[in-house]
């Protein structure tokens, strides 16, 4: 992770009144990772679960950096380094102090599938009236958030934050930092189950979104998630779904090659997509963008040009194979979404699985994973190849109706493919970032 500073000095006024240290030069940029800084930077170092990056300070003085935050003090590392107990807790109550600057309204997405799409679709529809500042890619940690917030300037009259969560407590703690006037949950699913421990805990979680709203703000609230329908919060509610009782209420339908139309509240939504989370994920954006003063006219033409960031259900033609690549990430909810989208597009050939592990799903993984194979058998799924060692009990569900295959070297997967795949056919690529299944489209067609 890496960002460009604005306002160089600025920010190290507010370092050093949060760290009570002084630095010579002002920083301008700030990098987690070593290999990404760039002259000028200020270094942040992280002990991760896999990786401590104070192995990394003198790299990150040998490539620019002029300042570190530390925890320990490396006695060889030529650059000024200011110690502190918690380096990822101190850039976060500098980028909280600098959001403080701003006045501007922010919206704050979470969710545990289509945050992304969402974001992204929103911060284009929004961009027609204002000047934007969003996440950037995957910014929306404890650790990206903050790095977010350092992007904003005096030239923003919006925000977008997108706000993931691993654990309990997550959710509030990016709200401190953010301070959101409005709030959307995309929905609820049994994600990351390893560090929250439980369905209820992910509820719970999310919720604190909504919680955290100051009264004359706004929550989008999914009505067709019995969940989020249920979330307290103390100021107003806008509802969207697929129900008839919703603020904006959505239908759907599919024309013979397949492609999706959405009506909301009378209004025509011409999709360019076959994908009905993505369907899902514009019924939400519609909630916000109409309610916060967009045009339904600039709403369609945005929609209907927008295209997904890769790896997220992103469907395209090679060789004439159809591809859907959702590589990106995976759990049950979007697995099973992503195999009904499988079965919406048109062939003549064969519909092909080719799966990387679901991770992080603690003690259900086996259950998830075996549930996936079970699916892929009543959809009548031609062929799944799975790579990893979670998706073994997908095989041990599909192996006695379809063709189900197991591997543990994805070069040998992927030779298997080459000879299998067809003119006509069409593939499914999915599986837990972690993974890295994009690879694997990759080495099967040359890209």
């Amino acid at each position: 992770m890496r960002i460009d500073l604005p306002n160089p000095e600025e920010f190290k006024v507010i370092l050093e009144q949060v760290s009570k240290q002084t630095i010579k030069m002002a920083p301008t940029g700030i990098t987690l990772d070593s290999r990404e800084a760039k002259k000028g930077d200020l270094y942040i170092a992280i002990k991760g679960e896999n990786v401590d990056g104070h192995r990394f300070i003198q790299a990150a003085s040998k490539n620019g950096c002029v300042a570190a935050i530390v925890k320990r003090k490396d006695a060889q590392a030529r650059l000024k380094q200011i110690q502190v107990t918690d380096p990822a807790e101190t850039i976060a109550q500098v980028a909280k102090k600098w959001r403080s600057n701003f006045s501007l309204p922010v919206l704050g997405i979470t969710g545990s599938n289509g945050k992304t799409t969402t974001k992204d679709l929103l911060i284009q529809i929004f961009s027609a009236n204002y000047s934007v500042h969003g996440t950037r890619g995957n910014y929306n940690t404890h650790l990206g958030l903050p790095l977010t917030l350092l992007e904003l300037t005096s030239l923003h009259n919006f925000s977008i934050l997108e706000m993931g969560a691993n654990e309990k407590g997550d959710i509030g703690y990016l709200c401190n930092l953010g301070k959101p006037l409005f709030g959307l949950i995309t929905n609820i699913a049994a994600t990351h189950l390893k560090g929250f421990g439980s369905l209820e805990n992910i509820v719970r979680t999310k919720e604190e979104l909504f919680l955290s709203l100051p009264e004359n703000g706004i929550a989008f609230v999914n009505h067709d998630d019995e969940w989020i329908r249920s979330m307290s919060t103390i100021c107003k509610k806008i509802t969207f779904g697929f129900s008839p009782n919703c603020d904006f209420t959505a239908d759907l339908y599919r024309d013979e090659s397949g492609l999706l139309t959405l009506t909301i509240n009378g209004e025509e939504i011409a999709l360019h997509s076959y994908n009905k989370t993505f369907a899902k994920n514009v019924v939400a954006a519609s909630s916000v963008s109409i309610t916060l003063g967009i045009s339904w006219e600039t709403f369609q033409e945005t929609v209907f040009n927008f295209s997904p960031s890769s790896g997220r259900c992103v469907v395209k033609e090679i060789r004439g194979v159809t591809i859907i690549d959702d590589t990106y990430n995976a759990n049950l909810s979007s697995t099973l979404s992503a195999l009904h989208l499988l079965y919406s597009l048109p062939t003549k050939g064969d519909r092909i699985v080719v799966f990387g592990d679901m991770l992080e799903l603690g003690d259900e993984s086996e259950a998830h994973h075996y549930q996936v194979g079970v699916k892929c058998v009543e959809l009548g799924v031609d062929h799944l190849l799975c790579f990893g060692t979670e998706t073994k009990a997908m095989v041990e569900a599909a192996d006695s109706h379809i063709d189900a295959r197991h591997y543990t070297s994805k070069n040998n997967l992927s030779k298997d493919l080459m000879n299998m795949i067809k003119k006509g056919d069409v593939l499914l690529f999915k599986g837990s970032r972690g993974m890295t299944m994009e690879t694997t489209i990759q080495e099967v067609f040359e890209e």
